[in-house]
């Protein structure tokens, strides 16, 4: 079905009602392929980005799309799950003109120089120039599809409607078809999501109107010239294996460009912080910035990870939804322990097994063992981030805080107040500790549990101290 539009304005006072008015005020109808190159020229010279909240795309995908418009092509965007392929898609509707002049009461957008349908010839050909005009707004000329193996013409092409037919109109009438998606995005643009879905007797139908820029509707003589930018997405594995496009028409698309994943934790964090929706429930929370590439950094090793299925892709949805896990378990500890912010900790890691399952998919040989592979993975992005951000001046001051037998024990549910009396205890760990918690830590004693938990398991992964856990808790101690 048709994506949702948000609410569609109302048009200009001041622009043209009738055909005759159109024609004085010096409209020029082009086709929709022109109208996008033009507007994306004037972006593309204006040093505006085409596609505004995509990211991670500037030097690989977008210059290939902005060929793509320029030359006036159809596009398929290939690409594994969660790459944004279908944001990319609606945000060219961003380069149709704002408002369209549409024949009034045409339910294909007839261009009233050049209608397509008998209803829009007949009406220009009885009024002249007193046709009606209606101007439609750029949001109402894409339309958009997933493809289903249950699809059929009707659904893209159309049909003989059988209320009309009852109605008194002759079969033969190309007043009695019922129109599918595509004619009705006519002048417009129109994508298929996951386009190898669609069974190929179905593709067939779509030849057409890639290449003849028309449709044909069984039982009629008729050409319905369309003038159609058709877009499509597809997974590279349905593109090989499950589904296929068949020859002719991957032949009638334009450019085919390939799509990736964020190429970097910074991308990563970028495009998570973006798209998070989070919930505190009245609760301020504070993520510090090394948790947030925790998260992120998790994602880019998955993608690398001989463990994990690669051909089904890990999305960043992924990304998404551990981040708002993290922050929903800091929540949830906050409102238990009364505290007055939320800050998540290493040890809120934890949580984001029920977050991560349904999103990857573990290698044949490691199944079973599901939760230990997360677990080897959050252990090695925290070991990342540690390196990267974590550098100890005197290591050895700092391990000596253990030496005596001292143990320091964390948990998801233990209050920021027993990290502080840590702090008060081993005072050899508060310096890297504020150093990490930041300015606002001296405040905040929630900041400083998450940097202490963070400081404590960075030293055991580069095997500086010992780790007993069990559940939810964690004991650290020396390895002496």
């Amino acid at each position: 079905m048709p994506a949702p539009l948000l609410d569609v304005p109302s048009p200009p006072t001041e622009l043209p009602r009738t055909l005759g008015d159109l024609r004085a005020s010096g409209w020029v109808s082009v086709p929709v392929a022109s109208e996008i190159r033009r507007n994306a020229a004037t972006r593309i010279a204006a040093g505006q980005p085409l596609a505004p909240g995509v990211l991670g795309f500037d030097e690989t995908v977008l210059p290939q799309l902005e060929n793509a418009l320029l030359a006036g092509h159809d596009i398929i965007l290939l690409g594994e799950r969660g790459q944004a392929k279908t944001r990319l898609i609606r945000s060219l509707v961003e380069l149709l003109d704002e408002w369209l002049p549409v024949v009034a009461g045409s339910e294909i957008n007839d261009d009233p120089y050049h209608p397509s349908s008998r209803f829009g010839r007949d009406r220009v050909a009885q009024e002249g120039d007193e046709t009606a005009i209606e101007w439609r707004h750029r949001s109402e000329r894409y339309g958009e599809k997933l493809a289903t193996p249950d699809t059929s013409i009707a659904d893209l092409i159309g049909e003989v409607d059988p209320i009309k037919v009852a109605e008194g109109r002759y079969l033969s009438d190309e007043l009695a078809l019922h129109y599918g998606l595509v004619p009705r995005v006519n002048r417009g643009i129109f994508a298929v999501n996951e386009l190898p879905d669609l069974s190929e007797r179905i593709q067939v139908g779509l030849l057409n109107v890639l290449e003849e820029r028309d449709v044909q509707i069984r039982g009629h003589r008729i050409r319905l010239p369309l003038d159609v930018v058709l877009v499509a997405t597809a997974n590279p594995e349905d593109y090989t294996n499950r589904g296929r496009i068949i020859t002719p028409l991957k032949d009638r698309f334009g450019s085919q460009i390939r799509t990736h994943y964020p190429p970097d934790t910074r991308t990563e964090v970028t495009v998570m912080l973006a798209e998070a929706e989070l919930s505190s429930e009245g609760v301020p929370v504070v993520v510090p910035p090394y948790l947030e590439e925790v998260v992120a950094e998790l994602s880019q090793l998955a993608r690398r990870s001989p463990h994990l299925n690669q051909r089904s892709g890990v999305s960043v949805r992924l990304t998404i939804a551990n981040y708002e896990t993290l922050v929903a378990n800091a929540v949830r500890r906050a409102l238990r322990m009364g505290e007055p912010v939320a800050v998540p900790r290493v040890s809120d890691l934890a949580a984001l097994t029920a977050s991560t399952m349904g999103k990857v998919e573990v290698e044949a040989l490691e199944e079973g063992r599901e939760e230990e592979v997360l677990a080897r993975l959050v252990a090695a992005a925290v070991l990342s981030v540690f390196r990267r951000r974590v550098t100890l001046t005197d290591p050895a001051t700092v391990l000596a805080a253990f030496e005596a037998e001292a143990v320091v024990h964390t948990g998801d549910d233990l209050a920021s107040a027993e990290y502080v009396a840590v702090l008060h205890d081993l005072p050899d760990l508060a310096v890297p500790v504020r150093d990490l918690a930041g300015p606002e830590g001296e405040e905040s004693p929630a900041l400083l549990a998450s940097a202490l938990e963070f400081l404590l398991e960075g030293l055991h992964l580069t095997k500086r101290l010992n780790k007993d856990a069990s559940g939810g808790r964690a004991l650290y101690r020396s390895r002496k």
